[in-house]
């Protein structure tokens, strides 16, 4: 897969840690911090290992903590993904 969407990032996100109680992510939550979402560092963890099992790219752990939020998260993994993709 060359790009990771919103609906297969929540579906990781559930598979890896589950879904907080009154949180809904099919909704609006592009720009919301994980914390909001109830997923701490340590779901963030698990995510980023199975993206980088399930799409074979290797994600920079220095942009990880600029990633905050969904929105930024699904910027960097796709940037990586594109540059899979051109070398």
């Amino acid at each position: 897969m060359d790009r990771l969407e919103l609906k297969h990032l929540t579906r990781i996100l559930r598979d890896c840690a589950g879904e907080e109680e009154g949180v809904d992510l099919d909704g609006d939550v592009l720009d919301l911090h994980w914390m909001e979402l109830g997923y701490d560092s340590l779901a963030v963890l698990q995510t980023i290992g199975h993206i980088e099992r399930e799409y074979g790219v290797l994600l920079d752990e220095e942009a990880l903590d600029e990633a905050d939020t969904p929105r930024r998260f699904l910027t960097m993994v796709n940037d990586a993904l594109a540059a899979r993709v051109a070398a």
